[in-house]
């Protein structure tokens, strides 16, 4: 079975054999820890890039997918706007998406706080219910992980996450990107076919019968603070991610899935910009409807000719997020 940590170790170890090469091509940085950890800045006190968010995607991805950005058009009533746009590709989408890329492990060690995704959950099994469906449980030496945080870990922070893989410190392997910067703007459009994984086994649908997966989503601008940030990005998914699944369902099966809520516009918070529905719930995500959380537009097409499509692309909140409109 494949490790999704021993994939992504070989990302990251390219890496740190060229780190002078990245650091000045990719506006990234390297900092070797007391306890032997790397902890890679790719956002925090560096400038970061386009091209250092798709690198952090696809090593949250454990490299199972390809990403790739290009320039697009959100269109609105009266406006279009330029805007970049990630395009992801999967052949493993459930390894890729839910056992590595899905941002499942909430750190906090003292002070510290960050979302944690990428392979090393596998290791630590967080949450362990992913796994379980998945039945898929990971078994390296080496943990890769992925924080969303405005600053940089300690050695106590990593000595927690090396506890909970069962590794050693130096062999923990920290990327850091905080939400309001390049990287974590691109990492999070590149969540677009996770958004549709999710969805799918939020519903009870068993996503490793998802044998293929593209998407593309706009990459939202840089905003000042983490709260506006964790807004406009999320918007980009809601209201304007699209999503084309390959699947190997029976009849029978996929047949259920015309009649499922798979898209955002099935939500009772649908039509606000996602800052604005968090903050009406008292910045408590569990007292947001569940179905907000999935892209804007997904299609999905069995493998026995039946085609399905939810959903539709919805720029006038987008720009309104963005606080165009």
């Amino acid at each position: 079975m494949l490790s999704v940590n021993e994939l992504a170790y070989s990302l990251v170890e390219d890496m740190l054999d060229y780190r002078e090469d990245y650091e000045e091509e990719y506006r990234i940085a390297f900092h070797r820890l007391k306890n032997g950890a790397w902890v890679l800045d790719f956002g925090v006190n560096v400038r970061g890039s386009l091209s250092a968010g798709i690198l952090f995607s696809e090593v949250c991805m454990a490299g199972l997918g390809e990403i790739d950005i290009r320039a697009g058009e959100v269109k609105a009533e009266g406006r279009d706007m330029v805007l970049p746009f990630v395009e992801v590709k999967t052949d493993r989408p459930a390894l890729a998406c839910i056992a590595s890329q899905k941002a499942g492990w909430r750190i906090k060690v003292g002070d510290y706080f960050a979302m944690g995704s990428g392979p090393a959950r596998a290791l630590a099994l967080k949450p362990k219910k992913t796994y379980e469906e998945l039945e898929y449980e990971d078994d390296a030496e080496y943990a890769v992980i992925a924080l969303e945080s405005d600053t940089l870990p300690d050695e106590k922070v990593i000595d927690y996450i090396a506890r909970e893989c069962d590794v050693e410190s130096e062999d923990v392997y920290a990327l850091v990107a905080p939400t309001a910067s390049i990287t974590g703007s691109v990492q999070i459009s590149a969540r677009v076919v996770e958004t549709a994984l999710y969805r799918l086994s939020e519903l009870g649908i068993d996503v490793r019968k998802v044998i293929s997966g593209c998407g593309k989503a706009p990459v939202a601008p840089v905003m000042k603070d983490s709260l506006r940030a964790m807004g406009v990005t999320n918007d980009c998914l809601l209201y304007y991610g699209s999503v084309f699944l390959y699947t190997d369902f029976s009849d029978e099966e996929f047949s259920k899935l015309s009649g499922l809520p798979l898209t955002s516009c099935h939500s009772s918070s649908y039509g606000k910009p996602f800052y604005d529905i968090f903050r009406e719930a008292g910045y408590d995500f569990y007292r947001i409807d569940k179905n907000l959380f999935s892209p804007a537009k997904l299609t999905v097409s069995n493998l026995n000719g039946e085609l399905i499509e939810s959903g539709k692309l919805n720029g006038q909140v987008l720009l309104k997020s963005f606080g165009l409109s």
